[in-house]
């Protein structure tokens, strides 16, 4: 607890010499005051033990001198002498009487108890530091993987035009593989708590992406020299490029308001280009999975029937639009929590 000392004339003091020797407060100092320019010099004996060291703080109108008190208990008035000198003013919108004293350190106290039981009872967890650091290695080697497609993809776009769209998939894929290879860890983490990401969502995303690329694309030389997988592969690196950041800082407790921002935002348009993009690849290797009969079967005697792999393909073209609902729903409730309250506060 402090008590806070007030001159109430106007002083104006320059480099004023205040201290506190054996429980004295001790000012002098040169100000224009009732008696015009002069030294004005005071000594202040207080009623209880006080701290040695003391914070003044000079304004126009007055001088602020906060002495903090040994033991928080209650005076029964700020000085031995029982007449309150003249040139002193209780700084009442910090005045509190017994019972309210009595009351602010109860409640800090209970404050205080509170705390100490909530932090009791959250368990404490011996690998914290360890599971940071692999999130923050997991995301920083998907940065670098999809920041080189990213660029890797833009210098050839630029150099070579729209020829660059065609032998996308023999330049990039085998970085591509290795980054969708690397993010089945993230339903890894999900599954078992390491990161609170909802299951459905971060399943769905790995998944999908993954059999377009390993079976749709990777399974069909035909699909690889299409100019649909240049827009594929770009939606999903920009994408990436901005989410991976975002996670690997909040690993070290690190926010940039911008990079959250794009992080929520750019999904918007990029995520149903991606989507249209993979459902246009999907329709392109229907007739070319009929064509090879590649993971087409023939169901045993009697009902011999020919269950072309094209159908699952139909299937999944269906589901890839369910898919796209779960997780767009998903990313709506992300950006509202990390962007919507805040808009609400301002308002």
């Amino acid at each position: 607890m402090a008590c806070t000392c007030c001159l109430k004339q106007p002083l104006f003091p320059q480099s004023p010499e205040i201290s506190i020797v054996d429980n004295v407060l001790y000012f002098k100092a040169q100000g224009h005051g009732a008696k015009g320019d002069n030294i004005y010099e005071f000594q202040l004996a207080f009623l209880e033990p006080v701290k040695p060291q003391l914070v003044y703080k000079v304004t126009q109108r007055q001088l602020n001198i906060t002495v903090q008190k040994k033991e928080s208990n209650w005076w029964e008035r700020l000085t031995k002498q029982e007449k309150r000198p003249l040139f002193l003013t209780p700084d009442f919108d910090r005045w509190l009487d017994e019972s309210d004293a009595e009351m602010e350190l109860k409640a800090k106290e209970e404050e205080r108890i509170n705390k100490v039981r909530i932090e009791s009872r959250v368990p404490k967890d011996p690998f914290r530091q360890l599971k940071r650091g692999y999130l923050f290695m997991y995301n920083l080697v998907q940065f670098l993987g999809f920041s080189w497609i990213f660029v890797n993809m833009t210098v050839r776009l630029f150099i070579l035009g729209k020829d660059s769209f065609y032998d996308t998939f023999h330049t990039i894929a085998d970085m591509m593989y290795f980054c969708q290879t690397l993010a089945f860890m993230e339903i890894l983490n999900s599954l078992v708590g390491i990161v609170r990401s909802p299951f459905v969502p971060s399943l769905v995303q790995v998944l999908g992406r993954n059999f377009v690329l390993f079976i749709v694309l990777g399974n069909v030389e035909e699909m690889q020299s299409k100019a649909v997988v240049f827009f594929i592969f770009y939606c999903w690196s920009i994408i990436e490029i901005f989410r991976y950041p975002f996670y690997m800082l909040s690993c070290i407790g690190i926010e940039w308001k911008l990079l959250t921002w794009i992080r929520y935002t750019i999904w918007i348009p990029l995520y149903p280009l991606g989507t249209l993009a993979e459902a246009v690849s999907l329709i392109q290797a229907i007739p070319l999975f009929n064509e090879t009969g590649k993971f087409s079967f023939t169901l045993p005697y009697p009902l011999s029937i020919t269950i072309r792999f094209s159908f699952f393909l139909q299937i999944y073209l269906i589901m890839l639009f369910l898919g796209v609902f779960v997780n767009l729903r998903h990313l709506y409730k992300q950006r509202r929590q990390h962007l919507g309250s805040k808009k609400r506060k301002i308002k």
